[in-house]
């Protein structure tokens, strides 16, 4: 199935517990094999996944599912394709649903974790935060740091995976950028020196080593 919803083993633990599709339903859905999907209802699979409900996350339509259970022949349709689906242009900070907004610590520790190159507006952009509740995770002092538990946030429907992945994409390109524009600083500064060793300027060579701070090692 070219098509998946995100978190799709995640997604059979909560329709095996919370549905009566069958199993080829939940399978074709997910993207699983049919055993797979009865494995996890006989607990040999997936034992400890918690449940990713696909309605509250904006996978599939509560009226879809009903269709499902009331017709065993009925294939499950996604309501969106968070991967095929581009972002769209937003003014302003990313509005946050109330039922979501206690998860933005947990993804913000995530983001500043395991994509240290995300800028704060990045970040922002992502999970709809502000600048002070990302302090408040980096620096330890959020009032609920001992509960925080850093989560991808694509997982807590925070914010899309092409979303993120076009973030880090940025961040990475300009980064790169920037670590390339002190080249050719670098190089002027040699350049320099060496013209000056030729002419025998030994103080005016020094003033540049140490205006530099040239690293003897570079």
């Amino acid at each position: 199935m070219a098509n998946k919803p995100i978190m799709a083993t995640a997604t059979a633990v909560w329709l095996v517990d919370n549905s009566s599709l069958t199993f080829q339903q939940i399978a074709d859905f997910c993207g699983l094999h049919e055993l797979e999907v009865q494995g996890i209802a006989d607990g040999e699979v997936a034992s400890g996944i918690l449940g990713f409900d696909p309605i509250t996350n904006n996978q599939l339509e509560a009226e879809e599912l009903k269709r499902g259970e009331a017709d065993p022949a009925h294939a499950l349709t996604l309501k969106e394709e968070p991967v095929e689906e581009g972002p769209k242009r937003r003014r302003g900070p990313r509005y946050t649903p109330l039922s979501k907004r206690q998860d933005r610590p947990a993804a913000i520790a995530w983001l500043v974790k395991n994509h240290p190159e995300l800028s704060e507006a990045q970040i922002i952009s992502l999970v709809g935060t502000t600048k002070t509740t990302i302090h408040a995770v980096q620096e330890r002092t959020h009032w609920n740091i001992n509960n925080i538990q850093p989560t991808d946030p694509v997982a807590l429907g925070l914010c899309k995976q092409i979303e993120l992945d076009g973030a880090v994409r940025v961040a990475l390109e300009r980064s790169g950028k920037d670590s390339g524009q002190q080249e050719p600083v670098k190089g002027k500064v040699l350049a320099s020196v060496d013209e000056s060793l030729s002419a025998g300027k030994t103080h005016s060579t020094l003033a540049n080593l140490e205006s530099f701070k040239l690293d003897p090692k570079a």
